[in-house]
């Protein structure tokens, strides 16, 4: 398995792949199919080793192995990136370090399952980075990224879309749901959006006013 790397760098998503729940072979490879820059972080490496993935970075604090070049006699070009800040996940560090890149778009797979703490992790994370990437984390069932304040996007009836708040987001009206929203908030302990659909075949809008809204597209 390897990645095409034949479309321009920052045009295209950046792939990460965390050190979570491995997604679907299928997966993986569709997502490096398109992806012209790829980060490994260092606890999913053995995995990545073993499916031949080609990838252009591994990135973390190493504190469970030494990393070198001799480790990649066939991937020469591999960037090792030492980042020992303990007050960072290595998810965030891999994320300013896209960022400093210049790096606009990014997915991220392997980021849920497992343990639970880094899972919720994750996704708050992708609040915290909204701002200045926009972020994807992917797997087998679920699409899970930051909604800008005014959405808009076609689904088939029945899609499952759930909207869950980082804290507190005002103002919430949807059109194309199953359950809609009208001028409404949710918050995160109180009140979730999860498990609405879409009512029918056609496009779904979702505006927000303050917060930070996180919309889940899942399938069982």
């Amino acid at each position: 398995m390897s990645s095409h790397h034949f479309v321009k760098e920052n045009q295209e998503p950046a792939l990460i792949i965390a050190n979570g729940q491995p997604c679907s072979e299928a997966l993986l490879g569709q997502l490096l199919e398109w992806s012209p820059y790829v980060i490994v972080l260092d606890g999913a490496l053995d995995n990545v080793m073993s499916l031949g993935v080609k990838f252009d970075v591994l990135l973390g604090d190493f504190d469970r192995m030494e990393a070198n070049q001799e480790l990649f006699p066939n991937q020469p070009d591999i960037e090792i990136v030492h980042t020992p800040d303990q007050n960072k996940t290595d998810l965030e560090k891999a994320l300013d370090f896209l960022i400093a890149k210049g790096q606009k778009a990014v997915n991220i797979v392997w980021a849920n399952g497992l343990r639970m703490d880094h899972t919720f992790n994750n996704i708050c994370t992708l609040g915290k980075y909204a701002p200045q990437i926009n972020a994807v984390i992917l797997d087998n069932y679920s699409k899970i990224y930051v909604l800008p304040n005014d959405f808009k996007k076609y689904y088939a009836k029945g899609q499952v879309l759930s909207l869950f708040a980082l804290g507190e987001v005002k103002g919430i009206n949807t059109k194309g749901l199953l359950y809609n929203l009208n001028n409404e908030s949710l918050y995160i302990v109180e009140r979730s959006g999860s498990s609405n659909e879409s009512a029918e075949t056609g496009i779904v809008e979702i505006s927000y006013k303050e917060g930070i809204l996180i919309l889940m597209e899942c399938n069982d």
